[in-house]
């Protein structure tokens, strides 16, 4: 299998190659040059596959139609390494839980850190150690975090042979458990960094580094985030496990709805489609900051500038530059490279904004690629948390909230199963819980005390050069 990028560069490279490069050269993320396609039979096997054998054989069996340069054997090996009952709580990874008549909760929020970041970074933690030991070669991670990527990829590569992390967030716009997760942290290859701006500033600085080819060569910058292929491989995986769960036979389609803000988690669902899953409906969820679901409504990608970027109670998703949406909007424009890199390296960067709404593909969103989307409040969120724990005695995380509120708008009559992606656990959002529900959710028992442990962060501007300048002072430039 051989990627190639969004933009429309020539090369075209293996996946260990852009495993371990993040962004193309020419600014574009990677995708495959071709979706593998899951005929009856195959997902016959890939339904046998999960229930004989598990949450691992079906990762391994579905990674491997997109890797074929790591020995079977060996793929196989990390991908049973990764899906443990130890890493994830329970060997029922990926849990199906019904909620209501015709609703379904996939619990993804089991492992280290309580997020469904863990399901994908686990894995990437490992394929990175794997092939980095194969090379003999370093890797400096660079990553941006809203909230939950940052402690998965920290949980994910803390004490990882030949990787350092540099993790970038935005200053005091994450949740008290969130920064606790991430600053508590003493390994002496992780490194936070808390940016005086929003998300989307940290971003900024990633995709700038990442741009910046001589600077990414010459100290070996890689990606942690989505835009890095190989997380959004291992999340297509769950979708696989979702379905297989909530159908009996592979004549019935299902529908999800996923809470979203970089198109990342809705992303891997949209691979999983392109690949023959029966998808009906991919419901993307968004909160205050909803650029996807005017996107979806009108045709119309607007960014949001720093000012005009809402810091809610569902802070994972306060986004107003979805990364990843430039590959679904690279499918949807018939894989036009040349198209993409000016709507996304043109337009963006000139007017913050491009217009679809009267393009032929733009009516393909939804009857061709099955997107549809809402949008939530924080009065919603509330409403959600409330109605959900008195009627079923289910604590929803404010993000999975969103999820569940937009999920019933467009659930109605319909018969097809509804199934929501688990986002976190409560734990993760105290204050909202407590002002829904007037108490705290559980708390995990290793994780008690956690904000009052001593934290190792270093606060700068949202500037791009101090941030190179900080990692040249903790890395060894390559020879």
């Amino acid at each position: 299998m051989q990627y190639l990028s969004t933009r429309g560069h020539a090369e075209r490279k293996p996946f260990c190659a852009i495993l371990l490069e993040g962004l193309a050269p020419d600014g574009g993320l990677y995708l495959p040059a071709h979706y593998p396609r899951i005929d009856d039979a195959a997902l016959t096997r890939l339904r046998r596959a999960y229930h004989t054998q598990g949450y691992a054989e079906l990762a391994f069996q579905i990674l491997s139609l997109y890797i074929d340069d790591i020995p079977p054997a060996d793929l196989q090996a990390l991908c049973a390494k990764t899906y443990t009952a130890e890493v994830f709580g329970s060997g029922k990874i990926a849990e199906l839980r019904h909620l209501e008549d015709g609703l379904w909760i996939q619990a993804l929020s089991q492992g280290p850190t309580l997020a469904f970041k863990d399901m994908a970074m686990q894995l990437l933690g490992n394929l990175f150690e794997y092939e980095l030991g194969r090379r003999g070669e370093q890797l400096n991670v660079l990553g941006a975090t809203s909230g939950d990527t940052g402690s998965a990829a920290e949980y994910a590569l803390r004490g990882k042979k030949g990787v350092r992390v540099f993790m970038t967030s935005p200053h005091g716009r994450m949740s008290a458990f969130q920064q606790a997760q991430m600053f508590s942290l003493q390994d002496e290859n992780i490194h936070n960094i808390a940016i005086e701006g929003v998300f989307d500033d940290c971003q900024d600085i990633v995709k700038a580094v990442s741009g910046d080819l001589d600077f990414k060569r010459r100290y070996r910058i890689g990606a942690v985030n989505s835009i890095n292929w190989a997380r959004l491989l291992a999340q297509v995986v769950y979708y696989f496990a979702g379905y297989i769960q909530a159908t009996e036979s592979n004549a019935q389609p299902v529908r999800f709805a996923v809470p979203s803000g970089n198109f990342g988690n809705v992303c891997a669902g949209h691979v999983a489609r392109m690949m023959g899953l029966p998808i009906a409906q991919l419901v993307v969820a968004t909160n205050e900051n909803d650029v996807l679901d005017e996107f979806l409504r009108t045709g119309v990608y607007r960014v949001r500038s720093a000012a005009d970027t809402h810091e809610t109670s569902s802070p994972s998703m306060d986004i107003s530059k979805a990364s990843n949406f430039e590959r679904f909007v690279f499918d949807l424009l018939g894989r036009d490279g040349a198209r993409v890199a000016a709507l996304f390296g043109t337009a963006l960067a000139r007017a913050g904004r491009f217009d679809l709404s009267a393009d032929v593909h733009f009516a393909e969103a939804a009857a061709r690629y099955g997107l549809a989307s809402g949008k939530s409040t924080h009065a919603d969120r509330l409403e959600t948390i409330r109605d959900t724990y008195r009627r079923h005695g289910v604590t929803l995380d404010p993000h999975t909230a969103d999820g569940v509120k937009v999920a019933r708008a467009h659930h109605g009559e319909a018969t097809l199963p509804m199934i929501v992606l688990e986002t976190a656990l409560p734990i993760k959002f105290s204050e909202t819980i407590v002002e829904a529900l007037g108490h705290a959710p559980e708390r995990p028992a290793q994780f008690v005390g956690i904000e009052d442990l001593p934290r190792r962060v270093q606060r700068l501007p949202a500037d791009v050069q101090q941030v190179r300048a900080y990692i040249e002072r903790h890395c060894a430039p390559a020879d």
